[in-house]
């Protein structure tokens, strides 16, 4: 194992500093959600773990609003533009200057579309041309897979929909769960690095996995996949919608596979159950990680939050697995060297 690499760690313990000193300024943020409970359309635009708290935040307003949000990545956006016309556009970005993000930026306001930036860099060029901004105050964040940018990020998106909830008269407690959430991440950092570190020992000759949510928790499996695996610790990674698993990757697994699942207590994760149940059986080589599992931490918030609970033992399993393999979970081979 190579020598520690301190970007990462130092951001995982960063966390729940990083999401409390954005709560402090959660009024610009609600006033934000105020103004997009106006617009009947929303469209959403992300690339990598940006893209991923797009995913969990549209899942979460199926459930909560009654407020469309359409995702989008970033050149899709850029190349197939929707009629935006008269609505609002979230553009996410951790730097403020993905280009797929900034050209997605540049084509909604072509189209006369009202023009929101969440981004971690005050000084960037999605911040600064945007309509409105916020800032996710989580600090200058070294490692390229998004630990506290992911979660501050998460959380504004959140704010945004539990506002617009509360405005559309649905009593939910979403907005009171996101204040709880620091102490939640903190007590979660603690409680989960021994057991992520043993799995990553446990798993280090593996080439890769099959990562498989539902409802929100797709978004998460799309970061583990997308960043966690395949950025942070250079191995392959699959997203699979939970109810994807018997159109393809049924046929696919068998004894020895790898598969993570993700589960929150979603009615969606009936779904995720039997596919566990048909890897159990075959032998697959499992690593489940279950939102209530962790209620001893989770002091009673809403399974909606599980992707913030979860992600926190995924970051440990990251570290370690690169860490054991002997990479630079922070740094990249070819990110920010080949744009286009």
């Amino acid at each position: 194992m190579q020598n520690d690499v301190p970007d990462m760690r130092e951001e995982i313990l960063q966390q729940p500093n990083a999401l409390r000193d954005l709560l402090e300024d959660k009024e610009e943020i609600l006033q934000i959600g105020q103004i997009l409970y106006d617009y009947e359309k929303i469209f959403c635009v992300g690339c990598g773990s940006s893209l991923s708290t797009l995913f969990s935040v549209k899942s979460v307003s199926s459930i909560l609003s009654k407020k469309s949000l359409d995702v989008h990545t970033g050149f899709e956006f850029y190349y197939n533009t929707p009629q935006c016309e008269n609505s609002a556009v979230i553009l996410t970005s951790q730097s403020g200057e993905t280009s797929d993000v900034v050209s997605a930026l540049k084509r909604a306001k072509e189209k006369r579309a009202f023009t929101i930036g969440i981004t971690n860099e005050a000084d960037s060029t999605l911040a600064k041309k945007a309509d409105k901004s916020i800032i996710t105050n989580a600090g200058h964040e070294k490692a390229i897979i998004a630990t506290k940018t992911y979660i501050n990020q998460m959380a504004t998106l959140y704010l945004f929909l539990g506002e617009i909830a509360r405005l559309e008269g649905n009593k939910n407690t979403l907005l009171s769960d996101i204040q709880k959430l620091p102490q939640i991440i903190e007590d979660m950092i603690k409680a989960t690095e021994k057991k992520e570190k043993e799995n990553a020992d446990h798993f280090k000759e593996v080439d890769g996995f099959y990562v498989l949510g539902s409802g929100p928790n797709y978004g998460l499996a799309y970061k583990t996949a997308m960043t966690l695996l395949m950025e942070g610790v250079e191995i392959h990674g699959c997203p699979v919608l939970s109810g994807e698993f018997r159109h393809g990757l049924i046929e696919r697994v068998e004894k020895g596979i790898p598969v993570i699942f993700l589960t929150g207590g979603y009615e969606s994760d009936e779904i995720t159950k039997k596919a566990m149940s048909f890897c159990e059986n075959l032998g697959c080589n499992m690593l489940v990680y279950d939102f209530n599992w962790y209620k001893d931490h989770t002091r009673n918030i809403s399974n909606l939050c599980a992707p913030f609970i979860l992600v926190i033992p995924l970051e440990w399993f990251t570290y370690y697995s690169a860490q054991f393999r002997g990479k630079d979970p922070g740094a990249t081979r070819h990110i920010g060297k080949v744009r286009y």
